[in-house]
């Protein structure tokens, strides 16, 4: 087994995404939908991936998970706990997947298999990548459905999707994404399709199974409040491409792209009584759409001809602080 530990004591990250690219081929062409995203995550912490729909943040997470499937193309490199993932046979993938890396979906009910009871779905899991029984791997089951917190947990083990409420089966992917204890949780946007109560509940869950079986995770979030409360880093993505990339705590005490801060400032937690919600102009453009320059320049108000031409290399402008926007990185400097 790899070490976690490189030479010198320091810690070897369990997620090394570098220069990850996601492409479409067609007739009319190949279009690039990820574009050179890099970053890394170290056992036990999260990142979170934060931007509007259609930003690539979903891509990103089932490239790295080995989900994406032709036409679609991924290059670049993905190393999960010290093995590299891009290129990988299906028969190699079953055997990381689930193990290694789980998922956890937006939609619960799109996630689980209708027509089996979701004690059976979890022990299969279990079997596959377990050296136990059929019997033990229901017994598991039934202490995972009481980890995630459903009550009578051994008798919702015979129960079917459309039997319980969309929060319960949140907490039925969760229990199937642990299973097999991964290192690595990716959880995209796991509480869309739920209310805002159930939401905290489980946000507040996956950050307790986390803290309690070490895993790191990656999460993907519109929540900017979430982000803030439950990441290490966060990453804000636009276009198929990272515009920033900090610390947590950096991030919020010094955002510098022109599009973090307008995320920020359309937060309903900054909302203030009485007056209209700020706004980001505009709408995200199709990924297919976006050719060349940085993709957030039609609805940047500091935009310069420069913006029009490259993408700007996304760099460091403070420690554990990088920014893909060059107009802004002097006034940063500066402070």
């Amino acid at each position: 087994m790899t070490s976690p530990v490189l030479s010198g004591g320091v810690e070897r990250p369990l997620l090394v995404v570098e220069g990850l690219r996601v492409s479409a081929r067609s007739r009319a062409g190949t279009v690039e939908l990820v574009r050179g995203v890099s970053f890394t995550l170290k056992r036990a912490e999260t990142l979170a991936l934060v931007g509007e729909s259609g930003s690539g943040k979903s891509m990103i997470c089932h490239a790295i998970a080995g989900l994406l499937d032709r036409p679609l193309c991924v290059s670049g490199s993905v190393v999960i706990g010290g093995t590299q993932t891009v290129g990988l046979s299906e028969r190699q993938w079953n055997r990381i997947r689930g193990k290694s890396v789980a998922v956890i979906f937006q939609n619960p009910h799109n996630a689980l298999n209708p027509v089996l009871t979701v004690g059976r779905q979890i022990a299969e899991t279990i079997v596959q990548h377990r050296s136990c029984g059929y019997g033990e791997a229901m017994r598991d089951a039934g202490r995972l459905l009481d980890m995630v917190r459903i009550p009578v947990a051994t008798a919702r083990l015979h129960a079917y999707p459309h039997q319980l409420s969309g929060g319960m089966c949140q907490r039925v992917a969760i229990a199937m994404a642990i299973s097999c204890r991964p290192e690595l949780l990716i959880a995209d946007e796991p509480t869309t399709a739920l209310d805002v109560t159930v939401q905290a509940e489980i946000i507040s869950l996956l950050h307790e199974l986390q803290r309690d079986l070490g895993m790191a995770m990656l999460l993907v979030t519109h929540d900017l409040g979430v982000a803030a409360h439950t990441a290490n880093d966060i990453l804000v993505m636009y276009g198929g491409q990272c515009m920033e990339l900090a610390s947590a705590a950096e991030l919020f005490k010094n955002p510098s792209h022109p599009y973090t801060l307008g995320l920020m400032g359309a937060s309903p937690h900054r909302a203030v009584r009485g007056e209209p919600l700020p706004a980001i102009a505009g709408t995200v453009p199709a990924l297919s759409a976006v050719e060349r320059g940085c993709p957030f320049r039609m609805r940047c108000e500091r935009a310069v001809a420069a913006c029009g031409t490259d993408m700007p290399e996304i760099s460091e402008i403070a420690p554990r602080h990088q920014s893909a926007c060059p107009v802004c990185r002097p006034t940063v400097q500066a402070a």
